[in-house]
């Protein structure tokens, strides 16, 4: 995945929007995945995005958060977090398989399958330039942040 091309999915997207990877050319790509809307970890990283999104903005990127909820729970969880950035739908899991990020987890015991928390950064010609998996939320955001700024 690292050095290569972007796989070129197209997610319906938070605000009525659909979201293709390639109409995206030109542009630094954050794309982050998390598992749940409206729970503990990843609500906490949505907000570190949105407290760091005019940064991100100001270093060419944009940001999305992909995970398998609907559009519509995507919706509520985007306004009551006020988050600036579009959420993307992937209920059919096209870009988890695409990006690999589909895992067998441990739920209170239960071995449960489903996104593991994962970042990926693209540069503006589409390529993946850095990935992270296994992601722990605390100083994450930051990190992904100083990558962008190098591109």
């Amino acid at each position: 995945m690292l050095d290569k091309p972007a796989p070129d999915i197209e997610l319906p997207a938070t605000g009525g929007k659909s979201i293709q990877l390639s109409g995206l050319l030109g542009k630094i790509v954050v794309l982050y995945f998390y598992p749940k809307d409206n729970t503990p970890g990843c609500t906490t990283e949505g907000q570190h995005f949105r407290d760091l999104h005019g940064q991100f903005t100001k270093a060419g990127s944009v940001v999305f958060g992909v995970s398998r909820d609907s559009i519509k729970s995507h919706e509520n969880f985007k306004a009551k977090m006020s988050f600036p950035f579009e959420l993307l739908s992937d209920a059919e899991e096209e870009a988890c398989k695409a990006f690999g990020v589909i895992k067998m987890k441990n739920m209170y015991g239960k071995k449960v399958r489903g996104i593991e928390r994962s970042t990926f950064v693209i540069d503006a010609k589409g390529i993946v330039r850095r990935e992270w998996r296994g992601v722990k939320v605390p100083g994450h955001v930051q990190e992904v942040l100083e990558f962008a700024k190098t591109l």
